[in-house]
């Protein structure tokens, strides 16, 4: 606000900002009302960017759970700086950044990433329980890919973990004679699997980013599939 130039679409805000004495060249100094009628609004917005946040996701195979977590007018917008005229998606923007925390500009060129919220029966993760992910062979990544876990309330990483994530470049990464990967989630890591595992937090729930670089076709034709994960007993 106070290092940026307004845009031309931004000035809108101008206002609407000042009527909270947010305003350039001047420090934001909020009374005791004025900052608890904020901590309000800041709640209630929360609350109205959660409803919305499924609501975000189009479902990227048939009768499965991985999802894009783009709406098409975004991605759109975000690919030339939403130069279309009429079409400003302030809506399903504002929820895509308080779940990412960044925009992608070119989803498919350098990077591409598929999201799920739910098992493979459509209920959502449980962090006290253990689920499989079994990743097909040949991966159409021409970097490398891996999967992240994050809280399901806060879309941050999960805190105090060994770490968040596994993938292709993982050092020691269990592959199978196919050249499959499983990779596992849980509190706690099967037997002998520790280095294919992504810890969860008991009494939380999770999602994951499964992320591709230098993606190739068989991930956008679909030639190549990314299974649903599994719940899976404790082992």
């Amino acid at each position: 606000m106070q290092r940026e130039p307004w845009l031309e679409r931004d000035k809108a805000m101008i206002d609407q900002l000042k009527s909270v004495g947010i305003e350039q060249g001047k420090p934001f100094n909020p009374t005791a009302e004025t900052r608890k009628l904020l901590e309000q609004a800041a709640q209630e917005a929360h609350a109205v960017l959660d409803q919305g946040y499924e609501a975000l996701f189009s479902p990227y195979y048939p009768d499965g759970q991985w999802a894009l977590p783009l709406a098409h007018d975004l991605t759109e917008g975000l690919s030339d700086n939403f130069a279309k005229a009429g079409v400003y998606p302030i809506d399903t923007r504002s929820v895509f950044f308080s779940m990412a925390f960044s925009s992608v500009k070119h989803l498919g060129t350098g990077q591409f990433y598929l999201v799920a919220l739910d098992d493979r029966t459509g209920q959502p993760f449980d962090g006290g329980q253990t689920y499989r992910l079994t990743v097909p062979a040949n991966v159409p990544a021409e970097l490398y890919w891996s999967a992240t876990v994050y809280d399901r309330a806060t879309h941050a990483l999960i805190r105090d973990q060994k770490w968040p994530s596994r993938g292709s470049t993982t050092p020691a990464l269990q592959v199978n004679a196919d050249g499959s990967v499983e990779l596992f989630f849980g509190p706690k890591p099967p037997a002998d699997k520790e280095v294919n595992w992504v810890p969860t937090q008991a009494g939380r729930g999770w999602e994951v980013m499964m992320r591709f670089y230098g993606p190739h076709k068989p991930l956008f034709d679909k030639t190549w599939r990314l299974p649903d994960i599994e719940k899976t007993a404790a082992e």
